[in-house]
């Protein structure tokens, strides 16, 4: 990096230091303890690969670079569910050899309530070195999926998909399935989605703790029009608040900037999006791991 890009860096994640304080969420109500006003931890950065989805895995992983994040949560555009075993531990080598870590991948819907198929994208998941799955399953094919989660080790998150999703709208509406399950099935919150169904996604986070095992970071400028989407840091999503909420709880999953505006061109609005959640976790003496 020139030290006039540095420089340019800098400069932004220090605006974005200097606005983070229009973001803050509303009250939190019902017994729900906010975030002390000093905190301190980590947050891992992240790329969830569909904002890249019109890109090649190769120009993909350019763009990942170019944002200095090291972890992806792999989308099937980059990585197809129907790849040969080889074409698997091609494109994953393609990743890894990129610097990059696999942290997951998804969404992917498991839906079918039929050994079979749950077993197959297991399988897919264990070649391409997926930690974690993203899934969009139903509340029928969850006992499934645990007993599959307890075979290969692997993680499951449940993604919710706002007021149309049929099955899991918000988080809230995944706890009482998935609370004696096994703690490896957990929710993948999408900030979106989630305020969206009306609720505080500050509170929302705080209510399902350690079930949130990874997050989709995305911006709204009318946090209940999903049309809205923004670049993170230009909306009204309490991103200061988020992170301060997320490091109390010492989260340790990812927040995956999942940029799903601009798809022909996503890189200059994502490295906007990152500039300001770098300056957030700068103010609020957040690292980034």
């Amino acid at each position: 990096m020139t030290d006039r890009h540095r420089s340019r860096r800098d400069f932004v994640e220090a605006l974005a230091v200097g606005t983070a304080g229009l973001a803050v969420a509303p009250s939190l109500a019902g017994g729900v303890a906010r975030a002390p006003a000093t905190v301190s931890g980590t947050i891992k950065l992240g790329v969830a690969s569909y904002s890249l989805r019109e890109l090649t895995r190769a120009d993909a992983i350019a763009a990942i670079q170019a944002l200095l994040s090291r972890y992806v949560n792999i989308k099937s555009f980059h990585l197809p569910y129907e790849s040969t075993p080889t074409d698997l531990a091609a494109g994953r080598k393609a990743f890894e050899d990129a610097g990059l870590a696999i942290v997951g991948g998804g969404v992917i819907t498991l839906q079918e309530d039929d050994d079979d198929d749950i077993r197959s994208y297991f399988e897919y998941a264990k070649a391409a070195g997926m930690p974690l799955m993203v899934i969009a399953p139903t509340p029928t094919t969850m006992p499934r999926i645990e007993r599959f989660v307890r075979e290969y080790d692997i993680k499951v998150a449940i993604h919710n998909h706002g007021p149309e999703d049929a099955y899991f709208p918000g988080p809230r509406d995944a706890l009482p399935i998935i609370r004696d399950m096994d703690p490896r099935v957990g929710l993948c919150v999408d900030l979106g989605h989630t305020t969206r169904t009306g609720v505080d996604i500050v509170e929302a986070l705080a209510e399902a703790g350690d079930r949130v095992l990874d997050i989709h970071a995305k911006d709204l400028k009318d946090l209940m029009a999903r049309d809205s989407q923004c670049i993170v840091g230009e909306g009204a999503m309490p991103m200061r608040e988020i992170f301060r909420q997320l490091a109390a709880m010492n989260y340790v999953g990812y927040v995956n900037l999942e940029y799903e505006i601009d798809a022909a061109n996503p890189l200059p609005g994502m490295q906007r999006s990152f500039a300001y959640m770098r300056g957030l976790l700068r103010g609020l003496g957040i690292a980034e791991a």
